[in-house]
């Protein structure tokens, strides 16, 4: 397939950018000796330090909100969800602020298990209430009950909020979701989950695709409905809560990568999910270097450039016709 070695080029090139460009730009020479020796001047040596965990993280965080946007849109058979469709980030964000209020919890490595915890938390309580009755957990049961729990859950982050200024001076930053606190320890918790997360994803592609047919005839087939969403969910929760306890949430990576995937490569989710990991990569990693750049010498978080970006397409998808099922 043509699309492959494009897409592993596009990810390619974003990376070795991110590496080379910021506040101060390192020539390619010595960005390579930087790398491979470590020396050839102490200023180039200090930026490409610093760039790389950078540039991992925003790598793995794109990856994993392009295939946890992918998992929930199959899942829900709504081209408009995104990760978030599960009160996943308003679980994570409920976690962390109540770990900053209540526990005294300010290093980012701290979030981690806290947001994660959080974010599974928020996704069974949407299984649990949307699989009560007639039909069980319905695609579209799923999405109200997500949207639901995502408004109370945001409410109740505002209500915590509100009475501890202190609180909000440390959550504001994690909120806005970008990379540029990344660090080697914080990439390595994250890591194991991560990659149980992308396992559980690619293995519930087959089942995706019998349930875009529709229960009856996913069933015909042989397949197991509830054990193939509950597979896929999981999946997608712990992609979608290691990466958002890593940068924070960053908005609509989840809604424009898949999405655009399906227009150039089609509906098999075999395909869909690991080139929406490929593209949510490159998305998330071209984004932070936009944003450095844009706000040079100083930094623009990640997440207000992929809401620039992704906010027209938001606009489109929605104005499409036959906008309601995949």
């Amino acid at each position: 397939m043509l699309w492959l070695p494009l897409c592993v080029l596009l990810v390619a090139v974003a990376a070795v950018l991110s590496v080379m460009l910021g506040a101060r730009t390192v020539s390619p020479g010595d960005t390579f000796a930087a790398l491979v020796h470590g020396e050839h001047g102490s200023l180039a040596r200090a930026a490409v330090r610093q760039r790389v965990p950078r540039t991992g993280l925003a790598l793995l965080v794109g990856a994993a909100l392009g295939t946890a946007g992918a998992v929930m849109q199959s899942l829900t058979r709504n081209p408009l969800a995104d990760p978030g469709i599960l009160g996943v980030n308003a679980g994570a964000a409920l976690a962390v602020v109540c770990g900053i209020a209540y526990l005294g919890i300010s290093a980012p490595e701290q979030y981690v298990w806290l947001a994660v915890a959080g974010a599974g938390a928020a996704a069974v309580l949407v299984y649990v209430i949307g699989s009560r009755g007639r039909g069980g957990a319905t695609p579209v049961k799923l999405a109200l009950v997500g949207t639901m729990v995502t408004a109370a859950l945001s409410s109740l982050v505002s209500a915590v909020l509100l009475p501890r200024i202190d609180v909000v001076d440390t959550f504001r930053f994690w909120q806005i979701g970008g990379v540029g606190g990344a660090s080697t320890s914080g990439m390595l918790q994250v890591l194991p989950l991560l990659a149980v997360g992308f396992v559980l994803s690619l293995a519930s592609a087959p089942g995706l695709n019998a349930l875009s047919l529709g229960d009856d005839f996913a069933t015909g087939l042989g397949e197991h409905v509830a054990r193939t969403r509950l597979l896929a969910a999981a999946g997608a929760v712990l992609l979608c809560g290691a990466a958002t306890a890593a940068a924070g949430p960053i908005g609509f990576v989840g809604l424009v990568v898949p999405h655009l995937v399906r227009l150039l490569i089609g509906p098999d989710n075999r395909w869909v999910l690991p080139f929406s990991a490929l593209g949510g990569a490159a998305l998330v990693t071209l984004a932070d270097v936009t944003g450095r750049l844009l706000a040079r010498p100083g930094d623009m978080e990640v997440g207000i450039v992929t809401a620039v970006i992704g906010a027209p397409v938001f606009i489109a998808v929605a104005r499409r016709q036959k906008v309601r099922e995949l």
